[in-house]
């Protein structure tokens, strides 16, 4: 079965809360490079690098619509879009990217069946 393909609309944010928007046909991807400062220019020059907010889309020209709608706007309804879903402005993918700790239980499927 072929898996749907998905359009990103984005907001990073720096440390300092300057505001970068976006648009994306593979999220993680784009917001590692972000944080890995791969991505020359004004994030990198301002470190803008912490997801704080996006919304999915199944066409991609919706997604370029609604990204050149919310760069329209003046600061204050973007800061409104957002804290209305993220109030603190949590990195949502602070932990994209980072190594995960695989550890077996005593009661494990694999353990239970090799007595």
């Amino acid at each position: 079965m072929r898996r749907e393909k998905r359009y990103y609309v984005y907001i990073l944010a720096s440390k300092s809360r300057v505001l970068y928007v976006g648009v994306t046909g593979v999220l993680m991807a784009r917001v590692l490079q972000h944080k890995s400062e791969e991505c020359e220019g004004f994030t990198q020059r301002y470190k803008v690098n912490r997801l704080i907010y996006y919304e999915v889309f199944q066409y991609v020209n919706n997604a370029i619509a609604r990204e050149t709608e919310i760069k329209k706007w003046h600061r204050e309804k973007k800061v409104a879009l957002l804290e209305a879903n993220n109030l603190t402005w949590e990195d949502l993918a602070a932990d994209w990217g980072k190594s995960a700790l695989m550890t077996r239980t005593d009661s494990s499927p694999a353990e239970a069946g090799s007595e």
